[in-house]
């Protein structure tokens, strides 16, 4: 379960989890975490959430000037600021993610981005907004971090899987429901100051 960005195939949520490879940030061990897992791998919670959850999540960064995501009480989360495959304008994106290799933003560590879209069958706009442009930065608790995202293949993506699934078992059901193979990112820290485009718009 998590926030993602409206885009022209669904949002791209459900991401987040412990990584396999670091000392990552997992789900908050709350009251009613199973409860939510469950509700989140049902269909009906896969049609209304890509419509309620980017809003509330976009609302709440903004009022609390990117401190808070809503989505980030159960899993942690970023804002992914990408520029469109096609358009080249920033697009803000709420996602979940798996923070890896230690304190989330330091050197060596990083994120990864689980293009879910809740189990609907199209790709999320985000993802391909970063095949195509994979210099990015991402708002994590306000502050805004210039990376690079790489598509993970191969043993390095059944890796990462088996640390996404162990951590939200969700997963497991969205991709059940899909031919498609769920894109995973990694996302690592660069260094320059560059970032997307300052123009707004929709994904894509």
């Amino acid at each position: 379960m998590a926030a993602a960005g409206r885009s022209r195939t669904g949002s791209g949520t459900g991401d987040g989890g412990r990584a396999g490879t670091g000392t990552g940030t997992g789900a908050r061990r709350v009251p009613g975490v199973r409860l939510v897992q469950k509700v989140s791998s049902t269909r009906a919670f896969a049609r209304a959430a890509p419509h309620l959850i980017p809003a509330l999540d976009r609302a709440v960064h903004r009022l609390t000037r990117g401190k808070v995501l809503l989505s980030a009480q159960m899993l942690p989360g970023v804002v992914l600021i990408a520029r469109g495959a096609r358009s080249g304008l920033e697009r803000r994106t709420p996602l979940a993610c798996m923070p890896e290799g230690g304190a989330p933003g330091a050197a060596g560590s990083g994120w990864i981005l689980v293009g879910s879209n809740f189990g609907r069958a199209g790709h999320p706009a985000w993802t391909a907004n970063l095949l195509a442009r994979p210099d990015a930065v991402v708002n994590w608790k306000g502050e805004d971090i210039p990376v690079t995202a790489r598509l993970l293949t191969g043993e390095e993506r059944d890796a990462a899987w088996k640390a996404v699934l162990a951590f939200w078992p969700p997963y497991a059901t969205y991709q059940a429901r899909v031919d498609r193979e769920i894109r995973l990112f990694r996302i690592v820290r660069r260094a320059v100051s560059d970032g997307p485009a300052e123009d707004g718009g929709r994904s894509g």
